[in-house]
């Protein structure tokens, strides 16, 4: 880096990984450019010189860049199309400011670091600062499938890829075994893609479906030469590990697996400020960082699961929606509205990994909104009320300001279907927002450099013209996916619902984590950086250490926004 075009008129920065460089090296070779390097940063450049910003359009790969055109005066920035790579801008006194990263931006000369109050707001509902926020005043993250053109000193968005599900809402004359064929060869295709590399590449293998049957396509590219790789945990609640190493006996792969005591977590946790670049409260942010840390120990290269359930429907939230609707037509709206959360609320409080009393009180927190922002407190932090009481009066938004975003980002989505929304819902905000960032922080971090085949361009047009009923087919998650897996992997984890890689939170705030916990929101800091009420912060400790109530999803989105701003601010 830079990269440059035969009269240097054209350079680039890039981050990422073209998968279908090859392809348009060749056609741009006939076309008659030349190349200096055999690297897939440099077909950008000659892709840009054919096509213009069109370039972007035919590129399969998980990418930031930007590319200078000194002729036309001119600044690309492109991102991929679902965001795995992340891209931060700020105009500063007429100067475009960028990279991959937010300190790119912050460290520039002047820049103030004064906190984006909606931005704030929106991370106490939805756990991550959504897309195009950014949580300092004046950045903006670049939203997934768009590029940005400055010239002249001005900036202009364009979209070049969305998730078009209303195709899957048409009738089709193919049967379900067509597409389970269809899907086992994009799957197929879109892994032997990701695998090539200059290094060996390995597998994160957590004994779901998704990495799975990643792990299993690997297999069939490159039997017997597959490294796979898991993690144990201590509290059996939260461990996977039987069920990796099931997989990997069956598939036959080189298989690794890393015991994890609580110790070894917790060790993690003070450094979690410096890991992510804006507020982050996805606890699984600290095995998958230390998973990546002891992956990179014997590869430099990783495929992961992630995209399997926004692109087939594999959130048991989904599910969670689908009994909502047979709920909301039998049920009273008196036993809605206040039988059903008066009893959730009696249940006794477990800290226990998605215990009973935690999924029924989040399922009566829904009745009776509309799904859009049901699905949000389902999958959320801190609802409108709870907000007011802990933000300072400064800081606090009305509800329809904090879930504008929701329905801005909804008001793209053709389709019609509960399930198709949700899913185009999931996958511009839950994903987009927590998942891809987390993975790319965690890996990162750790300079492990990790693909996720299942968002390969081949995967995203198969899943948007795909059915809706064989992703949730009555209330079986993922359910084309088990059938084009159902030859590779053994029964048990064909049979097997949504886990999720967790780690005992609630029990930590607690026990192990009390003293640092008490030493980061205690009243005095709290009171000092006059973002939070320090009375409000300290009953929902208070009440949490008494088992009144579950507040592990509360306390760890206020530690994880204290650590961050310790670190940054």
């Amino acid at each position: 880096m830079p990269i440059y075009n035969e009269d240097r008129s054209i350079i680039i920065v890039f981050n990422g990984e073209i998968y279908n460089f090859h392809h348009l090296r060749e056609r741009l070779v006939a076309a008659g450019h030349g190349f200096y390097t055999n690297s897939d940063t440099e077909t950008i450049v000659h892709g840009y010189e054919e096509w213009g910003t069109g370039v972007v359009e035919r590129l399969n790969g998980m990418f930031a860049f930007a590319l200078w055109d000194s002729k036309q005066q001119r600044l690309l920035l492109a991102r991929d199309r679902t965001g795995i790579k992340p891209l931060y801008y700020a105009e500063l006194d007429g100067t475009l400011v960028f990279g991959s990263e937010l300190k790119t931006i912050v460290t520039y000369q002047g820049f103030e670091r004064r906190i984006n109050r909606a931005a704030l707001d929106a991370y106490l509902t939805f756990e991550y600062v959504p897309t195009p926020l950014a949580i300092f005043e004046g950045v903006h993250k670049l939203p997934p499938g768009h590029l940005l053109v400055w010239q002249d000193g001005q900036c202009h968005m364009e979209e070049y890829w969305d998730l078009h599900l209303e195709s899957s809402e048409e009738s089709t004359a193919r049967s379900e075994r067509q597409h389970t064929e269809e899907l086992r060869q994009a799957l197929l295709e879109a892994v032997e893609m990701e695998m090539i590399a200059d290094v060996p590449v390995g597998v994160l293998l957590s004994g779901g479906i998704d990495s799975s049957t990643v792990a299993a396509m690997m297999s069939r590219v490159a039997p017997g030469r597959v490294s796979s790789f898991s993690i144990s945990m201590e509290d059996k609640s939260f461990d996977e590990s039987n069920y990796a190493a099931l997989v990997a006996r069956h598939l036959g792969t080189q298989h690794r697996a890393l015991l994890v005591t609580s110790q070894d977590l917790l060790n993690l946790v003070p450094d979690l400020g410096k890991i992510v670049d804006e507020p982050l409260a996805d606890s699984s942010i600290i095995p998958t960082t230390l998973l990546s840390r002891f992956v990179r120990e014997h590869v430099k290269v990783a495929l992961g699961g992630d995209g399997g359930d926004e692109l087939f429907a594999g959130y048991s939230t989904l599910q969670a929606h689908r009994l909502m609707a047979g709920f909301e037509r039998v049920a009273p709206r008196f036993i809605r509205k206040g039988m059903l959360p008066w009893l959730a609320q009696r249940l006794p409080t477990s800290f226990d990994n998605i215990s009973l009393d935690f999924k029924l009180k989040r399922f009566a927190s829904g009745v009776d909104l509309p799904a859009a922002l049901r699905h949000q407190k389902w999958l959320g932090s801190f609802t409108t009320q709870q907000k007011h009481t802990v933000l300072q009066p400064e800081y606090r938004r009305a509800e329809a300001d904090t879930f504008a975003i929701v329905h801005e980002k909804l008001a793209d989505c053709k389709a019609d279907h509960l399930l198709n929304r949700v899913l185009y819902q999931d996958m511009k905000m839950y994903l987009e927002g927590d998942i891809l960032p987390k993975v790319d922080r965690a890996s990162m971090s750790a300079s492990l450099e990790v693909r996720v085949p299942l968002l390969n361009s081949l995967m995203l047009d198969f899943a948007a013209r795909l059915p809706h009923r064989y992703k949730l087919h009555g209330l079986t998650t993922k359910y084309l996916l088990r059938q084009a897996a159902a030859d590779e992997l053994p029964p048990e984890i064909l049979k097997r619902g949504k886990k999720g890689f967790n780690i005992p939170v609630a029990k930590w705030i607690a026990g192990p984590l009390l003293e640092f916990t008490r030493d980061l929101l205690h009243p005095d800091r709290i009171t000092r950086e006059g973002i939070f009420n320090a009375s409000a912060v300290e009953t929902l400790l208070d009440e949490h250490l008494a088992r009144k109530r579950d507040h592990r999803k509360l306390l760890w989105t206020l530690l994880t926004f204290e650590m961050w701003y310790n670190e940054w601010v």
